[in-house]
Formats: C-alpha cells, sequence, structure tokens
C-alpha cells in the first residue's frame, strides 16, 4: 500500500508539473517541441504502473468492490488527463475535439439549463417510457405464459417492435402525441418493449423440472408456482433486460429528440448546439447523457443483488 501511494503522488506531481510547463514549451508556430514527448512517455509508464498497484490491492482487506472501483476511476483519470495533454500538445481545434477542461467549464456555466435538459429527457420522457415498456413486456410475456395459444399471434407481431427503425418511427410519433415529453415517451416505450418480453419469457421457463413436480405434489395453482418459484427464477432475466432497456431508453429518447422537441432536452441541445459550433457544450451533454446511463445502470446492479442474492449468477460475484 506504501510504495503504491508513492507511486500515485509521484505520478500526480509529474502530471501538475508536466501541465504548467506544457504550454511554454512550444515553439513560435505552436507547435509542441521534441523533449516534451519523452516526459509523456515517462508519465504514461508511470501511469500504467500506478493503475496496476491499485489493481492489486489486497481485496479482502480493502473491499474487492472498492478495489474495483478505485481502479476503475484511477484509470479513467489518466484517460481524461492524457486527452487533456494530447488536445494541449496538438493544438487540436475545439470545433473538432475540446479539452476537458473546456468541458468542465461549459457544464460549469450552464447548469440551470442542462439540468432542464435533463429533467426534460430523463425525469419525464426516458423514466416514464422505459417504466411503460418494461411493465407492458412483462404483462405480455405472463399472458403468454399463462395462454399458449397467444404466443403464435402475439409473439410474431412483438418481434416486429424491434425490427421498427427508430428514426422511421419517431417522427411518426411526434405527429401522433406532439412535440412534448410524450411522444419520446411513446418511442422509448416501444424500444423497451420487446427485450423485456423475451427475457421475462426465457426466465419463466428457466424453473428446474424437479421445483416445478415439488410444487405439484404441494398441490399449487398457477399463480402459487408462478409468485413462489417461476418468478423468483426469471428474477436474473427480467434485471438482465432492466439494465439493457436503461441504456436503450436514454438513446431513443436523445434520437427522439432530433426530429421535434420543445426548447429542451439533451438531444436538442446536441443538436442545436452542434449547430452553433459550440462543441464544449455538445460534449457537456454527452457528459450527462453517459452518467445518467452509467449511474443507472450501477442502481439496477445493486438492486438485482438485494433481489436476486440467493441466486448462483449472483453469488459468485
Amino acid at each position: 500500500m506504501k510504495k503504491t501511494a508513492i507511486i500515485l503522488l509521484v505520478c500526480v506531481v509529474c502530471a501538475i508539473a508536466l501541465l504548467q510547463f506544457l504550454p511554454a514549451v512550444g515553439d513560435a508556430e505552436g507547435k509542441i517541441s521534441a523533449p516534451i514527448w519523452p516526459a509523456c512517455v515517462l508519465l504514461g509508464v508511470a501511469a500504467m504502473f500506478s493503475v496496476q498497484g491499485v489493481a492489486s490491492l489486497d481485496g479482502q482487506r480493502y473491499g474487492e468492490r472498492f478495489v474495483s472501483l478505485l481502479t476503475a476511476a484511477l484509470f479513467g483519470l489518466w484517460l481524461v488527463y492524457f486527452w487533456q495533454v494530447l488536445v494541449m500538445a496538438f493544438d487540436v481545434p475545439r470545433v473538432i475535439l475540446p479539452a476537458p477542461s473546456l468541458i468542465a467549464q461549459s457544464l460549469a456555466d450552464n447548469v440551470s439549463k442542462l439540468w432542464g435538459d435533463f429533467a426534460q429527457t430523463v425525469l419525464k420522457s426516458v423514466l416514464i417510457g422505459w417504466t411503460l415498456g418494461c411493465a407492458l413486456g412483462f404483462a405480455v410475456a405472463v399472458a403468454i405464459d399463462r395462454l399458449p395459444f397467444l404466443q403464435r399471434g402475439l409473439l410474431p407481431i412483438a418481434s416486429l417492435t424491434s425490427a421498427i427503425p427508430l428514426v422511421g418511427v419517431a417522427p411518426i410519433a411526434v405527429m401522433w402525441f406532439g412535440f412534448e415529453w410524450p411522444s419520446k415517451a411513446a418511442v422509448v416505450v416501444l424500444m423497451t418493449f420487446f427485450p423485456m418480453l423475451v427475457s421475462t419469457l426465457a426466465g419463466l421457463k428457466a424453473a428446474g423440472k424437479l421445483e416445478l413436480e415439488l410444487m405439484h405434489s404441494y398441490a399449487a395453482n398457477y399463480w402459487q408456482t408462478m409468485l413462489a418459484l417461476r418468478l423468483p427464477a426469471a428474477l436474473p432475466f427480467m434485471f438482465g433486460a432492466l439494465k439493457v432497456n436503461a441504456t436503450l431508453a436514454l438513446i431513443g429518447a436523445i434520437v427522439a429528440e432530433y426530429f421535434g422537441s420543445p426548447t429542451r432536452g439533451i438531444g436538442f441541445r446536441i443538436s442545436t448546439e452542434a449547430g452553433k459550433m459550440n462543441m464544449p457544450l455538445v460534449w457537456g451533454s454527452i457528459v450527462v447523457a453517459a452518467v445518467t446511463g452509467s449511474l443507472a445502470y450501477a442502481l439496477l446492479v445493486q438492486l438485482e443483488r438485494r433481489a436476486a442474492f440467493w441466486h448462483p449468477s449472483i453469488r459468485g460475484k
């Protein structure tokens, strides 16, 4: 641990020093002189050893999850750092690739605007559409399982929803439901319905034959078997669909906003600011979407650990 801390401290000091001296080592044309590159290479090697040192920490002492999160965070910080260094070194125009410092400044300067976009896209379109789409997919899956003849009629029709192109249905949804969030929520419902349906059907068939025979020997009816055995066995499948749908819903809502939206929304912001060449704010909106999707996925993983803690796929993690 002490060795790793020393490596990290040296890396931080060198990284700060390199950023401080980087603007002063350019020539008259703004190009970085050759001696700076060996410093970057050495710092890259040191960064690699620092990540390796953190990853090798004792998981039993500090916690496997904490070590994993710390390793991922450190690796991400190094990526952002070298992104900043290379953009400054090559003097990349901000319309092509803005530096992380410019993106952070844009985030800080547009907090209220980005919060309005977040509320419009995530709290309304994504959350409502994701909930309705997953609930509808689950209900149809249970209906198909309870009435097998529906499988021949409903399942082929449901599979068509996964083949409908998003860029084709989004303008239609805008014409039907207007420019506000209901049209985007409708697109999200369409995107999240089929994955939940298929995953739930697969999960309901995952219960073991011996367990089903045991429930039959107890004279359990369909719904008692469903609640006591089949639904718990289907939880890992359903949570897999929920996690996939969380990212699909966010993508669907953002793309749908390209085809008509009020004066707010993450997709609207990306589209309009890109037209103005305000790329730091465009990247800021992308950061908001990426962080939102990652947090939603992490939250669902934690819920899965608590709801299906008994399942072998969860116990082994």
